[in-house]
């Protein structure tokens, strides 16, 4: 059943709350005073959780005054914390994203990183975890393991991703996000949905619809297939066109992989071209120019995510990025999106070509747009 018209708005999932910061609050800057901006920035971001979640040899060196120079790389992890029963792991790492800014400052790219990447996952000392080689969304879990509030451990988590990532490609980050797909269903219900264009047919595991057009939430276990469909319901479907979606629909669109064509590929298209979509939304005059609307969707991303801005006062590392908004995305896609499978003990993984490692390193020397000019598959549409 198509839900090109959803009765209900509700939520959405995770990375885009920097991209909201970088989007409405940026925009806003145009004709304010410079200083009267830092202040209004500031005071819109105060309410914004930071927390330490970079360090070793992944961390950036530290700023220079307050301006950021040369190229900066954020690290944006989307959790997923998934319903009891359904997963053996409380919360994984379902997304992994960078968000590249070249030294000019005037533009900007998401880089996904495929979650079955097979790596050497180096020991992470702090939860006593030894090396291993598995899939790259395990780095997280060695950091999220072990005691401490959830806040400490997801910190853990994205900590050891970092490493990993920057043992494998060299990557140094300049700060980070951790955004969770319940909290970011707040920040997109509170911008009264997005705009976006499904590009292929994608049938949910997430929700179900009856007749009456009641949606449900459901689960998926591996192996067994959906779980907690009512009786007379069935999937949401997602017919290919471009519409509005609320919250709760562009979650789920940005989730599915299972009933796609190309898998995780097309699922991290999905999910880049929400926060596209989030950003073109959030530097909308609709919320520009309307203070009560920027102000709590402000609020909302302030609450949806736990940032790190390797001790950047918020307002200034967005004041030096505030180039970046006037610019699109350019949303990348590692292997040109094409399946390079590899079953290992009967387990199925991706491994990244020699050009996507090539990707990573221009990402690593601040010219990746010179490798994307040279190498134009790598663009995904959007």
């Amino acid at each position: 059943m198509d839900v090109s018209t959803p009765r209900k708005r509700r939520r959405d999932p995770l990375w885009a709350r920097l991209t909201v910061i970088f989007g409405a609050v940026l925009m806003m800057l145009s004709g304010t005073a410079i200083v009267g901006a830092r202040v209004v920035i500031g005071n819109a971001t105060s309410n914004i959780e930071t927390t330490n979640l970079l360090g070793g040899a992944a961390a950036a060196a530290g700023p220079s005054g307050n301006n950021i120079k040369g190229a900066v790389n954020l690290l944006l992890v989307g959790i997923d914390a998934r319903p009891k029963g359904s997963s053996e792991t409380a919360v994984l790492a379902d997304t992994i994203v960078v968000l590249h800014i070249p030294p000019s400052h005037d533009q900007a790219y998401l880089v996904s990183i495929p979650r079955d990447w097979r790596v050497q996952i180096p020991a992470y000392p702090k939860t006593g975890a030894g090396a291993t080689t598995e899939k790259i969304n395990g780095a997280f879990s060695k950091g999220y393991q072990g005691g401490g509030t959830e806040l400490e451990k997801r910190a853990r988590g994205v900590d050891s991703l970092a490493q990993t990532i920057h043992t494998l490609t060299g990557i140094k980050f300049n700060g980070a996000a951790i955004i969770d797909f319940a909290g970011f269903e707040a920040v997109v219900k509170t911008l009264g949905g997005v705009n976006m264009c499904v590009d292929e047919r994608a049938e949910s595991i997430h929700l179900g619809i009856d007749k009456k057009g009641k949606i449900y939430k459901l689960w998926y276990k591996e192996g067994v297939g959906i779980q907690d469909l009512p009786p007379g319901a069935k999937p949401v479907v997602h017919e290919k066109g471009c519409r509005r979606m609320s919250a709760q629909l562009a979650l789920d669109y940005a989730r599915i992989r299972k009933s796609l064509s190309d898998g995780d590929y097309g699922r991290q298209r999905h999910q880049q071209q929400l926060i596209k979509a989030i950003a073109k939304e959030a530097t909308s005059k609709g919320v520009i120019t309307n203070p009560i609307k920027l102000n709590n969707v402000i609020k909302a991303a302030g609450k949806a995510f736990v940032l790190d801005t390797q001790g950047i006062p918020v307002e200034d590392f967005i004041f030096t990025l505030r180039g970046v908004a006037a610019n699109d995305l350019v949303l990348i896609k590692t292997n040109a999106g094409k399946f390079n499978t590899q079953k290992v003990n009967g387990q199925e993984f991706e491994q990244l070509s020699e050009e996507s490692m090539q990707m990573l390193g221009a990402v690593r020397d601040g010219r990746l747009a010179e490798f994307v000019i040279s190498n134009p598959q790598f663009i995904a549409k959007t």
